[in-house]
């Protein structure tokens, strides 16, 4: 019961402390999606941009214990090029964080120094190499993919993509793309979303795995291969909505039109090219077939029902619990007026540096999703 308490409850002075610290140091810290982040780089850094094995992971952090002991600490055994805290939204930390060094022999240095280091009685840090996996293996692609192409389709499903290679051969199903991402944080989140969007928007079933080893060649070509014509599938429909009474247009002109793709990629999955499009090419502003609205999907849900005949949709969320990736599990249920049954379902947030941030955040992934159910034709209006 003691534990809980001091699990759930916020201690102020060591907070005062931190804000103490901040301040007469002139340290900087910013929160990013769940997380405290100093430094990446510094404001000022003369060293080495860091490589690969040059970040250390923290684990058994006492959860009232900052940045104003840990930065410190880790700094010690030689300059911090980047110090990440993990939060949750009470404001305190999750026991873990990430500490990266301009040398992995620095890195190595911060391991036989402070693993096991007793922070504060009871409580031993765990300090050991950090992954930091940037790389996913994609496979089951159809035989006629090109690199470019992919990489083109990739960048409009996901954040963060650096670079695609290709790979093909007799012990290959189809091809295999080895992806490169910007972070950690950018792959993983591509890897929670990217089976179910290529299964949406291509009928295309792909697999996806962490790829640890990589040796990437951009300019990598692919052997002769012939089209694999179980794969070559179409891209789905564009939706059609029930409507409550006639109306010229219920919908932005954009979404009566079926996803933006390439038209290479359109070749390999077995879907138009480019000269049998009836509709004018598309803009990436908006397109329900993309998992990600770049508009607000809240809006576009609202201004959906408006136009329909429909009331406001009212949202209920409900907290279920967090996951071991460290994500937020939230339920909800969506009632949208003149409609029969509620929407339900889950979505996954990072926690935020505040409980109304978090809920807004699950709340525009909410109205994703059933947007995502209206263009796949699983309820109408």
């Amino acid at each position: 019961m003691m534990e809980h308490k001091r699990n759930q409850v916020l201690n102020q002075e060591r907070v005062q402390a931190l804000e103490i610290w901040l301040k007469t140091t002139n340290t900087k810290i910013i929160q990013v999606n769940g997380q405290r982040k100093y430094g990446g780089p510094p404001e000022v850094w003369d060293g080495p941009t860091p490589g690969s094995r040059c970040e250390v992971f923290i684990s058994q952090i006492p959860r009232d214990v900052y940045e104003d002991l840990l930065i410190p600490l880790f700094s010690s055994v030689g300059p911090l090029w980047e110090f990440r805290l993990m939060m949750n939204f009470s404001g305190q930390n999750r026991g873990f964080a990430y500490a990266k060094y301009g040398s992995s022999a620095v890195a190595t240095e911060a391991i036989r120094l402070l693993h096991g280091h007793m922070l504060e009685p009871g409580f031993c840090l765990s300090v050991r190499r950090s992954t930091e996996k940037r790389h996913l293996c994609i496979g089951d692609l159809p035989a006629a993919t090109r690199q470019e192409d992919l990489l083109q389709v990739l960048r409009r499903l996901a954040d963060g993509v650096e670079r695609v290679s290709l790979k093909a051969g007799p012990d290959i199903d189809g091809v295999t793309a080895i992806v490169a991402f910007s972070s950690h944080h950018t792959a993983a989140m591509a890897k929670k979303m990217l089976v179910e969007a290529f299964k949406k928007q291509f009928s295309l079933n792909i697999s996806i795995k962490w790829q640890s080893t990589v040796k990437l060649s951009p300019d990598e070509a692919l052997p002769p291969r012939k089209p694999s014509k179980g794969l070559l599938l179409s891209p789905p429909r564009p939706p059609r909505y029930s409507l409550k009474s006639p109306q010229p247009s219920v919908l932005p002109p954009r979404m009566a039109h079926p996803p933006c793709v390439p038209p290479g990629f359109s070749r390999a999955v077995g879907g138009p090219t480019a000269a049998e499009h009836r509709h004018p090419p598309c803009s990436s502003a908006f397109s329900p077939g993309n998992v990600v609205f770049p508009a607000s999907p809240v809006m576009l849900l609202r201004k959906m029902c408006e136009a329909n005949g429909a009331g406001q949709p009212l949202y209920e969320m409900h907290y279920s619990h967090a996951g071991p990736d460290g994500f937020l599990y939230l339920t909800y249920t969506v009632y949208i007026p003149g409609t029969i049954m509620p929407l339900k379902g889950l979505v996954t947030v990072l926690p935020g540096p505040s409980a109304t941030t978090m809920m807004e955040e699950a709340q525009q992934a909410t109205a994703q999703q059933v947007l995502q159910r209206l263009y796949n034709n699983q309820f109408t209006l």
